[in-house]
């Protein structure tokens, strides 16, 4: 129905006319669910082993899945076990029919004795690869719900409000807490909109939030005091219960222009004791859903002696590293930074922060401060002025690897190489003591790198929009060890597909470059003299980026935006007739930092008038696109963008539209979205209807 309506405004050929039932067919073929189904041996999540060195995982094929055991002496790629031998047996002993492609589980636990243990069929059970036979055993044993301790001994629970931990040994609990409530409850996060609605609870467990200590003495949790906090109310039209009156359901949500807030107040529990101390003058105040110990922002020094706790500002102008003692509660601040714009620690405003404390108190720090985002080495002793570790017109994306003994660090950038894409993720090791960086990772593509935990070596996932996947395990140096996987991908070229267009065009002022890509449909000639309406898939959000430069959009980091979604929703909308374009503006991360900064107090901005340019210059590339038909169409923020575009732009002189479009799911207002990145770049200083917006994100954003 969303489809034809789109057809219905923003097009005047052959989509005008009736659809046919086949087309949608062939769109719904690629839909992302049906499209991954196509794709074969494309990523591989290790599962480490207990020295950190090798590593096995699951792999989908195109009969089923595989599990495959890397071995690190061997340096090569094999079967994790005999999967025939073990569906034989196992066929026996539950006396249901198992193949060695389909085996009914998805991970496994290996014995000392090399058995495999695994659970199937309701039942656990243990193959004897030298038996040959599979037989039930009994399941191992649970710690109960809660959070296990490092050394296995406790179990974090809250209950009633309050912390407790169990014994799990003899099952003994201890209550760590006493004055928990229900405004201010220990280790809960605060409620998303569907938990705030009863949606999510009904069929999950109540979610814990506790760090422990590496060597199980102490837990780090959190109280969040939500008094005064302002309220959102959603009206359940159908409940869960099903009863028959709609029900409301009111949940605090933070919003900008918020005069309180919720505020998180961390604690430190002694396990011996049983004593909790409030850490002092580090109160953390939520903008959003969430745990405040979330995005890898608060760890524990690998004594146990210290926390360290990044936190950034209300309106992001802000960022510092305190460090917490773990006896006494008492923080002091070892870095802090601030500037006139938005303070990002990462390429993009919701990344892990690109922070590390090193052994001898030496801190790595991402900052934008010369322009790029760039690492920095602080003393974390003396506080003198930070040494400049990387510089020029590229950035850091990831610290992956610290050898604190060879003084390299290994990391992920965009940028450096002049001749590539400037949107690839490649690996590059870099001493600590200065010099250049040094590229491990030569391929012309986009990267996703996952070191061993025992620095070794690392996993390597390459590919372009036009290039499938390619695994490697490499050395350190970046010389090969061997291939794991090349993705599958002949059922989907079989359907007719082409890779889209990856594309560079110059942005609205002339000068810089922008990139994004073209999709069109199966069986497209571009010679026959028929003409395509284009849609546009937004997302202008400044935290991620919407043109993909993986295959199909894969990623497994933040470094390289996941697109999975979106890519293959434009190649379905692009079966219907369409000539799809995925765009990245000026205001859009992993770019240079005045780049990114057109977003800040801008962000109904949304890098339209981009998209607008970009479209007359494709057009003039390829003469089948029609720029007179433009619709618009996205998720969540792209709801904005879209009024946005239909109030302010036209593609060419000759439009009869206003960009026409549909969302998905979004909001339309931004003091309606969250006080996070709404805060961040506000996008309009004065309110239509009454006062101004104040900008004072200290107190009232926007």
């Amino acid at each position: 129905m969303r489809t034809e309506q789109i057809a219905g405004t923003a097009t005047q050929s052959a989509l005008e006319q009736h659809v046919s039932a086949e087309t949608y067919a062939r769109a719904e073929r690629f839909l992302p669910w049906n499209a991954e189904r196509m794709i074969a041996r494309l990523t591989v999540e290790p599962q480490w082993t207990d020295d950190g060195s090798g590593f096995w995982y699951r792999i989908d094929t195109s009969l089923g899945w595989e599990f495959v055991q890397f071995d690190p002496e061997l340096r090569a790629r094999r079967p994790a076990f005999d999967h025939v031998e073990l569906a034989a047996a196992l066929s026996v002993a539950s006396v249901i029919p198992t193949t060695h492609d389909q085996l009914p589980f998805d991970t496994f636990d290996r014995g000392d004795d090399a058995t495999i243990r695994f659970r199937a069929f309701d039942q656990s059970w243990s193959f004897d690869p030298q038996r040959k036979q599979c037989e039930p055993i009994a399941p191992i044993a649970d710690a109960g719900e809660g959070i296990v301790s490092p050394d296995g001994r406790w179990v974090a629970f809250v209950t009633e409000h309050n912390l407790h931990v169990r014994s799990a040994t003899n099952g003994d609990v201890r209550a760590l807490t006493a004055d928990g409530a229900p405004h201010a409850s220990y280790a809960a996060p605060l409620p998303s909109p569907l938990e705030g609605a009863g949606i999510q609870s009904a069929s999950r467990e109540t979610p814990l939030s506790v760090i422990w200590s590496p060597d199980s003495q102490r837990l780090l949790t959190y109280r969040i005091d939500q008094r005064g906090t302002g309220l959102f109310h959603l009206v359940q039209s159908v409940p869960l219960d099903g009863s028959i009156r709609p029900k409301l359901h009111s949940y605090a949500y933070p919003l900008p222009g918020d005069e309180q807030l919720p505020i998180a107040e961390l604690f430190i529990c002694d396990i011996v004791s049983g004593q909790c101390r409030s850490a002092q003058g580090v109160d953390v105040p939520l903008l959003y859903y969430g745990s405040p110990l979330e995005d890898d922002s608060c760890w524990w020094s690998d004594d146990g002696q210290r926390i360290y706790l990044f936190t950034r500002a209300r309106g992001y102008q802000s960022s510092r590293l305190s460090a917490i003692d773990a006896v006494t509660g008492a923080s002091r601040v070892l870095v802090e930074e601030a500037a006139s714009t938005a303070i990002d620690p990462h390429p993009t405003n919701s990344g892990r922060p690109l922070v590390q404390v090193l052994n001898d108190d030496s801190i790595l720090w991402f900052s934008q401060r010369d322009g790029w985002g760039h690492l920095y080495l602080y003393d974390g002793n003396t506080g003198d002025a930070p040494r400049q570790l990387t510089s020029g017109p590229w950035l850091v994306t990831d610290i992956l690897h610290v050898d604190e003994v060879q003084r390299i660090v290994y990391l992920t950038g965009v940028g450096h190489e002049p001749e590539r894409d400037p949107y690839f993720n490649l690996l590059y090791r870099l001493s600590l003591d200065g010099g250049e960086p040094e590229l491990l990772t030569p391929e012309d593509a986009t990267h996703q790198v996952t070191f061993s935990r025992d620095g070794s070596s690392f996993i390597d996932t390459y590919s372009r929009v036009d290039i499938p996947p390619t695994t490697v395990v490499r050395q350190v140096d970046g010389s090969l060890i061997c291939e794991l996987e090349q993705a599958d991908v002949r059922a989907l070229l079989e359907t007719g597909w082409r890779p889209p267009e990856r594309f560079r065009v110059k942005a609205r002022d002339g000068v810089t470059d922008i990139y994004g890509v073209l999709i069109l449909p199966t069986g497209f000639d571009p010679s026959s003299g028929v003409t395509l309406p284009i849609l546009d898939s937004i997302y202008a959000g400044p935290q991620t980026n919407q043109s993909p430069t993986s295959f199909g959009g894969f990623s497994n980091t933040v470094n390289i935006p996941n697109k999975v979604r979106d890519f293959w929703h434009g190649q379905a909308f692009a079966e219907l007739g369409f000539a799809v374009v995925m765009i990245d503006g000026l205001g859009m991360p992993f770019r240079a930092k005045a780049f990114h900064d057109r977003s800040f107090r801008a962000l109904g901005d949304g890098g339209i008038e981009d998209h607008v340019v970009a479209l007359r210059q494709l057009a003039q590339r390829h003469p089948f696109l029609d720029v007179a038909r433009v619709g618009i169409f996205g998720h969540s923020a792209a709801a904005m963008h879209r009024r946005a575009r239909c109030w302010r732009s036209r593609i060419s002189t000759k439009s009869r539209y206003r960009a026409p479009g549909i969302t998905i799911t979004g909001w339309t207002k931004r003091r309606g979205s969250s006080a996070t990145w709404a805060c961040r770049s506000p996008s309009i200083t004065t309110n239509s209807r009454t006062s101004p917006w104040r900008t004072d994100c200290a107190a009232s954003c926007c």
